[in-house]
């Protein structure tokens, strides 16, 4: 399989990294430690047509590939890593589930607004008692007339605190065929926050509670039965945190390499300390077995053909490379790469976040060790 870029593809990047150079250098730090979201990027970015990058073009969306959504985030993330953030809300995750499940009416209505941007969608999965075990979740929908009453509450929302909508799982009846989502709005009567929480990334978060939340019949999305699709869809979407991972290694490593040609100690470059050769080697490795990974995940997925396999093994791989590089990285710079004055320890923080979110390395290996024997491994007690 050959995963060099094509012309086109190489364009594509070529004028995504001319945009990032000329709107976003500037300011990558300080971007980096704002827990609030970027809407200056993200209507820069619709302008420049890297929001709804995979979505189809009768939808409002770009026509493209997942492979260029990745190609995206990996360039934005080389010139500003925080900005790679606004690439995977507009093109991964609940965006194009609500693209490929939506009605005709849900897509002008909700859709729309999500590309312009003028309106920003979270995913509302894990519950107090409901993390990895995603199918345990409580929060309810009671039918209420044509439409129905939502109870429960929803933790660690990225972007939960900014997000106009939420696309929440819930339960309209028992077991894993019970389970759909619903679109709640912002200001819906009975949706409130509670104290707002950092993550060690700097990045904000709130629980959210439904009490007696009326949910029209218009903003279901997904009813009973609907769990499959989501989970089948969030396989693919996994490859936005993957490509994250993967992208703000490359970027600590990138810093470090240039570190390590200018930084003198004992009189000599620190490039020329064969102890640190190894460690770039090592990096450099790993960083383009990652790729190869994440490249073919998402060229399978764009052929038809996604594997819940080959996205655990990218997803996995890129979450611990990323976050290994960046340590690394900041192991070579020393109290330089710790400071804060550098995004080495950023990305640090971020990727060790992505080991845990979007389904956690251990079990992504849960999934690939399914794949190994051909056979599913309940973990659920008594299962």
């Amino acid at each position: 399989m050959n995963f060099k870029l094509t012309e086109e593809q190489r364009a594509f990047c070529d004028a995504v990294r001319a945009f990032a150079e000329k709107h976003l250098r500037d300011g990558a730090r300080a971007r980096a430690h704002d827990p609030g979201y970027p809407w200056d990027v993200a209507r820069l970015m619709a302008a420049q047509g890297l929001l709804g990058i995979t979505i189809p073009e009768e939808h409002g969306g770009q026509g493209g590939t997942l492979m260029d959504a990745v190609l995206a985030i990996e360039t934005i993330a080389s010139v500003c890593p925080r900005s790679a953030d606004v690439v995977q809300a507009g093109n991964f995750g609940a965006i194009r589930v609500l693209a490929q499940f939506a009605s005709p009416e849900q897509r002008e209505r909700l859709l729309r607004p999500l590309l312009e941007p003028s309106r920003l969608i979270a995913v509302g999965m894990t519950e107090p008692d409901a993390g990895s075990a995603v199918t345990e979740l409580r929060t309810s929908a009671t039918p209420d007339g044509e439409g129905f009453r939502i109870n429960g509450s929803k933790i660690f929302t990225t972007h939960g605190r900014h997000a106009d909508m939420l696309l929440a799982y819930v339960r309209f009846g028992p077991g894993m065929g019970g389970i759909g989502s619903v679109i709640i709005e912002r200001d819906t009567p009975g949706f409130s926050y509670g104290k707002p929480s950092k993550f060690l990334s700097g990045e904000e978060w709130v629980p959210m509670f439904f009490d007696n939340v009326y949910v029209a019949p218009g903003n279901v999305l997904l009813g009973p039965g609907g769990f499959k699709k989501q989970i089948a869809g969030f396989n693919v979407e996994r490859i936005g945190n993957t490509a994250r991972s993967l992208a703000l290694g490359r970027y600590a490593f990138e810093v470090a390499r240039e570190h390590a040609q200018t930084r003198r100690q004992f009189g000599r470059l620190l490039c020329e300390f064969q102890g640190l050769q190894w460690k770039f080697a090592d990096m450099k490795i790993k960083l383009d077995a990652a790729q190869l990974l994440l490249y073919r995940a998402a060229a399978g997925a764009d052929a038809g053909l996604p594997s819940a396999d080959e996205t655990a093994i990218a997803k996995a791989w890129c979450n611990q490379v990323g976050f290994d590089c960046a340590s690394e990285a900041m192991q070579v710079m020393g109290g330089a790469g710790y400071s804060d004055d550098s995004l080495v320890e950023y990305c640090f923080r971020r990727t060790r976040g992505w080991m845990i979110a979007g389904g956690s390395i251990e079990i992504m290996k849960n999934r690939i060790a399914e794949g190994v024997f051909g056979r599913s491994f309940p973990q659920r007690a008594g299962d």
